[in-house]
């Protein structure tokens, strides 16, 4: 019985992550929106982990563009007012599981925002992505679709 619950379990977690998740050819992580499920889980996911930094809506921390006084920038919105949607889905995924710093390659940048890695699974960080970008408007979900087809292009070329 246990072996099955842990089947399940597996397979489960894996149908999520394909269901709101794909890779590019070149392995580039593209975040869909057209799951209700993965939708709900993202939102869920967002309101225990993101919300308390980030705003029940969204909206950030206030001044979140100038640095507080340990030198760390507020957390940013990530409604249409903010820049995450200016981030290729893979950069998203990277900054949420391993922090700003390693994501970015800045040894010693210091970031309030944790890595979540060891605490969200990887399709858990991909469902809270993808019912952020959902959220979004049209027009604001299209131009974050151009950069994610830049930096396809872009790892095309290296």
């Amino acid at each position: 019985m246990k072996r099955l619950r842990w089947t399940l379990s597996v397979l489960c977690y894996v149908g999520l992550l394909a269901a709101c998740s794909e890779k590019a050819p070149d392995g580039q992580l593209r975040i869909a929106t057209d799951d209700p499920a993965v939708l709900a889980t993202g939102q869920a996911v967002y309101a225990q982990h993101c919300a308390a930094c980030h705003g029940a809506k969204r909206e950030g921390q206030p001044r979140w563009r100038e640095r507080d006084a340990s030198g760390r920038l507020p957390a940013p919105p990530h409604d249409a007012s903010g820049h995450t949607w200016h981030h290729p889905d893979q950069v998203l995924f990277d900054i949420t599981k391993h922090g700003v710093a390693k994501a970015a390659k800045l040894p010693g940048y210091e970031s309030a925002m944790p890595a979540y890695a060891g605490v969200l699974s990887d399709a858990e960080i991909v469902a809270v992505l993808a019912w952020i970008r959902s959220t979004w408007p049209p027009d604001i979900r299209r131009q974050q679709e151009e950069v994610n087809a830049q930096a396809l292009r872009n790892a095309a070329t290296r």
